[in-house]
Formats: C-alpha cells, sequence, structure tokens
C-alpha cells in the first residue's frame, strides 16, 4: 500500500503543470486587455463628434448682466405681476447706493402701486453672485437688508422671478392671501 501513496504524489506533481495552464489564461487575458483599449478609442471618437453636433443656443442666463436684466428678468416680473392684476409704477435696473447699508451696486428697483417699494440688489453684475433683497411700506424707508436665494448654487430666470413674486406675496402686495 506503500506503493500507491507514491502514484498519488506523481498526479501531484502532473498537477504542477496546471499552474502552467492557469498562467497561458494569464497571457489570454492580456492579450483580451490589448484589443480592448482599441475599443475604447473607438468611443472616444464618437463623443468627440457628437458636441459639434450639439450646437445649442446659450443659456439666457449666459447673457450679460444688463442684457439679461433688461430683456428678460424685467419683463418677466412686469408679466408676473399683471398676471396678479399689478402694474408696476416703476421697474427698472440701476446702479447707485444700496438700501439701509450703502454701497453702491447693481439692482432692480420696483414701485408698486400705493407706492410700496422693493430693490432687489446684486454684488456684483453677475446674476449668481450674492443678492439681497429690501422693502418699504408706502412712506417709510427700509430698514432690513435680506439674504435672497443664498442656497442656490446655479441662477435661472424662472427661479429669480418666481422667488421675487413669492417674496412680495409674503408681504401681501400680490392680492389675495
Amino acid at each position: 500500500m506503500s506503493d500507491t501513496p507514491q502514484p498519488t504524489e506523481k498526479p501531484s506533481e502532473d498537477t504542477k503543470p496546471a499552474p502552467a495552464a492557469k498562467e497561458s489564461p494569464k497571457e489570454k487575458p492580456s492579450e483580451e486587455a490589448k484589443p480592448a483599449p482599441a475599443a475604447k478609442e473607438s468611443p472616444k471618437e464618437k463623443p468627440a463628434a457628437k458636441p459639434a453636433a450639439k450646437a445649442k443656443p446659450p443659456k439666457p442666463e449666459d447673457k450679460p448682466f444688463p442684457e439679461f436684466i433688461d430683456t428678460l428678468f424685467i419683463p418677466a416680473v412686469e408679466k408676473q405681476l399683471g398676471e396678479n392684476s399689478i402694474k408696476p409704477e416703476r421697474l427698472e435696473r440701476v446702479t447707485e447706493s444700496r438700501p439701509v447699508v450703502g454701497g453702491d451696486c447693481s439692482m432692480v428697483v420696483g414701485v408698486l402701486p400705493g407706492g410700496r417699494r422693493f430693490w432687489v440688489c446684486f454684488a456684483k453684475e453677475n446674476i449668481n453672485s450674492p443678492k439681497h433683497i429690501a422693502l418699504a411700506e408706502p412712506g417709510s424707508e427700509p430698514t432690513l437688508l435680506e439674504s435672497f436665494l443664498i442656497d442656490e448654487k446655479r441662477m435661472t430666470l424662472p427661479l429669480l422671478v418666481s422667488r421675487l413674486l413669492q417674496r412680495l406675496n409674503g408681504q401681501k402686495w400680490l392680492g389675495r392671501n
């Protein structure tokens, strides 16, 4: 019986070529890996062609600040106020002293019927810059400058308009509340 274990040991020596067989599969993946990068190069070329085909018009928010405010923001605010049956007495972009704290900045000044006033102040001529809002009832001066849209990373026209109207509505300036 001692002879029988020896032949089993010999097959174990025969199992040594099995790792050599394992090496050949290792070679195959490396060979397969070589064509894979070539396949990856083809998709790289395709995305390069796609952006050229995507000639999208620039976003309204990418327009220069004065153009954005004068041609998009103010008309959109006038339209939304009109839907609430309110025609502003004044709604314009100006650069003057900020209410309450002073210091020149670009702002949109609005005067609603009855003498109610609001100021949307921009720290820089950029709609993504920090913004503040001030409100004043008829016959009084604004006493508080509030941060406006401070948590928003990317500003859009609909967001600016809706939040301004929401703030004015919070003051109960837009009619039915």
